[in-house]
């Protein structure tokens, strides 16, 4: 049986009452028997605001640059220009990677790269200067212009960036992303996974998910589980997202990612969050951010754990490809779509497309800009019709 004031915490997220900082703690710490009932009012919480459809995003993904300037613990994606695995596109390789999208029926192009490498390396500014641009944002507005001629709707995810560099995307994207990871300062102290990683200070990342609030830019932002954080630090990054969600109302989805231990990183040996330990925090986050959220997790992270996630409570899967890998976790394929559509209705669910932007803000004034309207909700009609 649950324990008495286990229940009464469930019963009033249920109630769609905001739950407190400590009875998110309590429920992060809950012990195994509580479980069940944990991942059943997330569940039922999920089902009454969302139904039993869960989505996901045809995308193609573009690795604009890997190059950065911070040095994340367990990133394998950034690299050095002298690395021979360095890569910036080329305007014809993003031409082509979307033109390839596209026959295959994408409708996203997801924009990713390291955090402001011009800052940190001439080489690549001379190779921005070669593409006719000072700057990577310049050069992105650029990838996103040949994204939308060719019908993709691009989401972008370049780290932070300011107000100014913000605003000019939106003209060219339909949503923008930023993991938060995670509110603690603790983790950039030395030894930590962000020690290294100037762009992860959670002032500076809390400041960019407010600006794009007051841009009233859908946005895309989460936390990552099993970098050195406390289940208490877990906790406070979702209350902290949530705080920032009720002041502007624009985070459009909040991932629940766990960390994987990969070869010649500093966290190479770290402990990787177990299937019970990420299915509790996306419980407890489906409890804290409310029935009306997207909540993520991303399935090519997951493989074996598919059926335990729907259960506590996420509503999409994310950005899956037919044409590209997942460059920030190559080790990690993606779902076969079949597959997943069927691993969902066997479970009671009805796997659904979506566009980068989620349906409820692409007729709310102010946040999907006039000139990407039409193609916006042509496509949207188009995953309407798979219904």
């Amino acid at each position: 049986m649950v324990q008495s004031h286990f229940s009464v915490i469930l019963d009033r997220a249920l109630a769609d009452e905001a739950l407190s900082a400590e009875e998110g703690y309590q429920l992060i710490h809950c012990p195994d028997d509580v479980m069940p009932a944990l991942l059943a009012a997330a569940g039922a919480l999920r089902d009454r605001h969302k139904g039993r459809t869960i989505t996901y995003s045809r995308k193609v993904f573009l690795p604009v640059t890997n190059l950065c300037r911070d040095r994340c613990s367990y990133c394998t994606f950034r690299k050095d220009p002298r690395d021979p695995d360095a890569w910036t596109m080329t305007p014809d390789e993003i031409h082509l990677w979307v033109e390839r999208g596209r026959a295959q029926g994408c409708k996203e192009a997801l924009m990713c790269l390291g955090d402001k490498p011009e800052k940190a390396y001439g080489q690549y500014r001379k190779t921005l200067a070669d593409f006719g641009h000072q700057t990577t944002t310049d050069y992105v507005y650029r990838a996103c212009q040949i994204a939308l001629a060719s019908g993709l709707l691009p989401h972008t995810n370049a780290g932070v960036m300011s107000y100014e560099e913000m605003k000019l995307l939106k003209d060219v994207n339909v949503s923008l992303g930023l993991m938060l990871e995670n509110i603690s300062p603790r983790l950039r102290q030395k030894g930590m996974a962000h020690f290294s990683a100037p762009d992860k200070d959670p002032a500076v990342r809390v400041r960019m998910l407010r600006e794009a609030g007051e841009l009233e830019i859908p946005f895309t932002t989460g936390i990552l589980i099993g970098i050195g954080e406390t289940l208490a630090e877990r906790v406070d990054s979702l209350l902290a997202i949530r705080e920032i969600h009720r002041d502007y109302g624009h985070i459009q989805e909040v991932i629940i990612q766990n960390f994987r231990a990969k070869p010649d990183t500093r966290m190479a040996a770290a402990p990787e969050p177990e299937s019970l330990d990420m299915a509790k925090t996306v419980a407890v986050s489906r409890l804290l951010l409310g029935g009306a959220m997207n909540v993520q997790a991303p399935p090519n992270l997951n493989p074996v754990d598919h059926r335990l996630l729907l259960h506590a409570g996420i509503n999409d899967w994310g950005g899956i490809s037919p044409v590209t890998k997942d460059y920030i976790n190559p080790e990690a394929a993606w779902p076969h779509l079949d597959l997943l559509a069927q691993t969902c209705r066997d479970e009671g669910f009805i796997l659904r497309e979506r566009l980068a932007i989620y349906p409820e803000y692409i007729d709310r004034p102010g946040f999907l800009l006039q000139p990407l309207r039409p193609r916006t909700q042509e496509l949207q009609a188009q995953v309407m019709a798979q219904v």
